[in-house]
């Protein structure tokens, strides 16, 4: 149990998303932390204010005498020299995945799992949760501005986590409710093959308490197909969607540049309608979700019809970096061929008339690899194309294809190669005129961009 933990911590890659809300979320429970990353970032100075030590670079020198526990991030190599300093001290190593379960002992989860959308449905059933006063732990995947961060430990019996897939971290945890957003091939250097994905998806579902609750994305294949296979399990099982008769249903769905309306169905039977300020059809879906899941715990409809027409989506979601030289400059996290196409269509019904110029990052040489038919195709709606150097994360260019590779590749829209921030910056100040907006795509650090073309722009 957590409460028998007494620190100190020591967090290998606390700089990450998952890992710094670990971090957070100790330091709100006064246990003393440290931690290490290749390099400072936003998210560590947040630690570091909070009272975390941080390291920058990996060395055994950096485990703090007396370190009780050490947990490492999925993408730390074996040979991390901080991970064998505590295996020769003999103290814990836990991953951390096996870290969140641990601080999620006791509580009621909702663990929101997909190949994509999981970020701000997670964060949508937490603001609405909090807009009831049920006060819920929370760790996201994203920051949302609507709840202050993306970790908190919450008083209330309720956790909602976004539940990663990545080398079947989703399997750590036994949810009373699960969401399955979509199911889309992605980390196949870990799992090898599309059946071995799907399958991971049918063991996560088959992990929700008997008679706890699963919701899937209807209109998503592979959700479905993954629904179908648990459709006999020993648990409540609902799906939701757009299209046809399903257990939640949208219905009279009116989009446009700035959000939209749909009514929302629940077995045939209008519930209510419900307003959106975040663009997009993939949007209707995850505030069913969230909705769903909200109705099931018994918030009021009127709370979660308020909650989610005030719900601004998380950071790096089409989000509006800033303006300047009568160009607009947005930021999105879209690393997977299929939330391009759908960035891009939203970028299209947002601005329509304007030229689109996207500056995308990949996100792994592997990636590039065994999904590089659809990244040939992917970007096409756009009108100009810059690709900057990969986010190599936890790989070696051995383990793929690069970006120069792709954006020699890539016909339609015309794609130019960057080998860095700047020279990214610089091509985009060149080709952009007042009118255009320049959206900053990837799941790297290429959100670094935006500011330094604004600042050219200026």
């Amino acid at each position: 149990m957590i409460a028998d933990l007494r620190g100190p911590v020591h967090l290998v890659g606390i700089g990450g998303i998952h890992m710094s809300a670990i971090g957070i979320l100790l330091r709100q429970r006064g246990i003393a932390v440290s931690g290490s990353d290749l390099r400072r970032s936003p998210l560590t100075e947040q630690l570091e204010a909070l009272g975390a030590r941080i390291f920058e670079g990996h060395d055994a020198a950096h485990l703090p005498p007396g370190t009780a526990l050490v947990v490492a991030t999925a993408a730390a190599r074996p040979d991390n020299p901080e991970l064998l300093e505590a295996r020769r001290r003999g103290i814990p190593v836990l991953l951390r995945a096996e870290m969140v379960a641990r601080l999620l002992e006791g509580k009621r989860l909702i663990a929101v799992a997909g190949s994509h959308g999981k970020t701000t449905t997670s964060a949508l059933i937490a603001f609405i949760l909090a807009r009831a006063g049920l006060e819920p732990m929370y760790l996201l995947g994203g920051e949302s501005p609507d709840l202050g961060g993306h970790a908190a430990w919450g008083d209330g019996d309720i956790a909602v986590v976004e539940a990663d897939e990545y080398r079947r971290a989703f399997l750590e945890y036994t949810p009373e409710t699960a969401i399955i957003t979509t199911v889309e091939p992605d980390h196949l250097d870990d799992f090898g093959s599309r059946a071995a994905y799907e399958a991971a998806f049918v063991e996560f579902g088959r992990r929700v308490r008997p008679g706890g609750l699963l919701l899937a994305c209807g209109d998503d294949p592979g959700a479905r197909r993954v629904s179908d296979l648990l459709g006999d399990e020993p648990l409540r099982h609902e799906t939701y969607g757009t299209e046809g008769v399903r257990y939640w249903r949208a219905s009279g769905i009116q989009l446009g540049p700035a959000g939209g309306t749909f009514g929302l169905e629940r077995g045939g039977t209008p519930v209510g309608q419900l307003e959106v300020r975040v663009p997009g059809l993939h949007f209707v879906r995850n505030a069913m979700a969230a909705a769903a899941v909200a109705l099931h715990l018994g918030v009021p409809f009127g709370t979660v019809r308020e909650a989610v027409a005030a719900f601004r989506g998380a950071r790096r979601r089409f989000e509006l970096v800033g303006e300047a030289g009568g160009v607009t400059v947005i930021d999105d996290y879209a690393h997977h061929p299929t939330e391009v196409r759908a960035l891009v269509s939203t970028a299209r019904a947002a601005f329509p008339g304007r030229r689109l110029l996207g500056i995308h990052q990949p996100h792994t040489y592997s990636r590039i690899a065994y999904l590089w038919d659809d990244w040939l195709t992917c970007f096409e709606g756009l009108d100009q194309l810059v690709v900057v150097e990969t986010y190599a994360a936890r790989e070696d260019p051995a383990a793929g294809r690069s970006a120069r590779d792709l954006a020699a590749a890539i016909a339609s829209p015309a794609a130019r190669y960057a080998a860095d921030f700047d020279e990214a910056a610089r091509l985009a100040r060149d080709i952009v005129r007042p009118g255009d907006v320049v959206i900053t795509i990837g799941a790297g650090d290429v959100n670094e961009v935006g500011p330094r073309l604004l600042e050219a722009l200026t």
